[in-house]
């Protein structure tokens, strides 16, 4: 039939667990590798998911806030651990989109995927 993967529900959080989350989405058959100036430095691996397939499980008031440039995305990190493992933007067309660190997910080892360069500088 049609070449369409299921989804799959993936755990993900922070390093000290304060923040968890579950993200539904396609298996990733690659890896976005954001070129901007804060995925570089902190060596994000990453994939995009609408908003209503991303669910904060806890740690809403952990989160702390990190904005630069045009200030169109969330950078959120733990407020404990310092750990990035999403973001909350909109696109050009407005609709918000959440942005994965798969080095955060718990069963996916991200390395193992092929990575393609996403140039967040250019935006």
């Amino acid at each position: 039939m049609g070449g369409m993967s299921e989804s799959t529900t993936y755990e993900g959080g922070c390093h000290c667990g304060a923040v968890r989350f579950e993200v539904t989405m396609e298996a990733p058959s690659k890896a976005f590798d954001c070129n901007c100036s804060i995925c570089s430095t902190a060596g994000w691996l990453l994939a995009f998911a609408p908003e209503e397939a991303f669910a904060l499980i806890q740690g809403e008031g952990a989160l702390r806030d990190y904005q630069f440039g045009k200030k169109s995305t969330h950078h959120l990190f733990c407020g404990t651990c310092g750990t990035r493992s999403f973001s909350r933007g909109a696109g050009p067309d407005g609709k918000v989109m959440v942005a994965v660190n798969l080095r955060c997910l718990r069963g996916l080892d991200a390395t193992k995927l092929p990575t393609e360069t996403f140039d967040g500088a250019a935006l």
